[in-house]
């Protein structure tokens, strides 16, 4: 796994380069204290591995701006897109200025994965038109947030799904993932929601996996993201979930109500489905939450075996509490050299390269 000494590791996305992995992820300082204070603190690290798991630190790739810019408090999630020249990452920023409430979109260049350049006109809010504004007395924040971009297999141009939320419904029910559409990456039209509102509140850290002819749209939430009327039927649970479609862009619809990789302790979160790189089979990835008594860990764990089931249902074959508690504590960083001569922890591991 990625384990820092001084950092805690949370959301996190790929982008692959020859046989190199490369791993973005959010941050925060461990001598915080509080982990509910790292979403204010956060930046973007960056890793990368042949194997999912022998990680080496990189230099992070962005940091929040400067004072007054829109992005200024801290920068979260999004995704690496290969374009011509180089790569492009879509993030997510909150300002100051609004003590972080406002979640906007921005887009950062590099022609090398290491350096990244923040394009200062890019900017995309929610549009009124589809999704909910900020109405701090409805819901905490304004979602608009984690785009994973790509480019549309189906309808040719670019697609970004974001974490999103309408303006009409119960409550605790409206949230859902948007879609925008784009012929040069620059230029964003709204389509709309791309699933149901009525069982979360958000669905966060949206991605989307072809396996089996079948589209999974892969999203997480919270138990108190979990609306009643979901909790009604089958309890509240913390972690990753997944709903099916016909294309890449959906429309995405729930395939069961059995839990994929969540529970009710919140072992695991913000998870990914990946190739394991050892096997070449489907795997699950998550951000290591909280361990058996309930400690925050703030890592990412190695990849999971998943089965595809005939029936196109996915489950793990290990739960995602036996993902966290001892084995988390042994294998603990060690210290090197990292490419700025600050101390960096690299794992150590028998992980077998590969190629995704």
């Amino acid at each position: 796994m990625l384990l820092l000494e001084d950092h805690w590791t949370w959301d996190f996305w790929f982008t692959t380069h020859g046989r190199d992995i490369h791993l973005f992820f959010l941050k925060a300082p461990r001598d915080l204290g509080d982990p509910d204070l790292r979403h204010q603190n956060a930046r973007i690290g960056h890793a990368v591995s042949q194997d999912l798991r022998t990680w080496t630190v990189l230099p992070d790739a962005l940091a929040p701006g400067a004072a007054g810019a829109w992005d200024d408090m801290a920068t979260w999630t999004g995704s690496v897109l290969k374009v011509d020249g180089g790569w492009s990452m879509f993030y997510t920023g909150i300002s100051r200025s609004d003590n972080g409430l406002r979640q906007r979109i921005g887009r950062a260049d590099s022609a090398d994965l290491i350096t990244w350049t923040k394009d200062e006109h890019f900017v995309l809010e929610a549009d009124p038109a589809h999704f909910e504004q900020l109405d701090t007395t409805v819901w905490p924040d304004l979602c608009w947030r984690d785009p994973c971009v790509f480019a549309d297999p189906d309808n040719g141009g670019y697609a970004m799904l974001v974490t999103a939320r309408v303006p009409h419904g119960p409550v605790d029910g409206r949230g859902v993932v948007g879609l925008l559409r784009s012929d040069d990456l620059r230029n964003w039209t709204v389509i709309g929601p791309v699933t149901e509102p009525g069982d979360f509140g958000h669905l966060e850290v949206p991605q989307v996996v072809a396996i089996g002819g079948r589209h999974y749209l892969v999203f997480c939430a919270y138990a108190f993201a979990n609306s009643a009327a979901r909790a009604a039927r089958v309890g509240r649970s913390t972690g990753t979930h997944y709903y099916v479609g016909d294309s890449a862009t959906g429309p995405f619809k729930p395939w069961t109500d059995e839990l994929f990789a969540a529970d009710e302790a919140g072992s695991m979160y913000a998870g990914k489905i990946v190739r394991d790189p050892a096997t070449q089979d489907w795997a699950f990835m998550g951000f290591l939450q909280h361990d058996v008594d309930g400690t925050f860990i703030g890592a990412l764990s190695d990849p999971v075996p998943i089965d595809v089931r005939p029936d196109g249902g996915l489950s793990l074959r290990q739960p995602v509490s036996a993902q966290v508690g001892p084995r988390t504590e042994a294998r603990r960083p060690v210290h090197g050299r990292g490419p700025l001569g600050g101390s960096v922890p690299r794992e150590m591991s028998d992980g077998r390269p590969g190629r995704e």
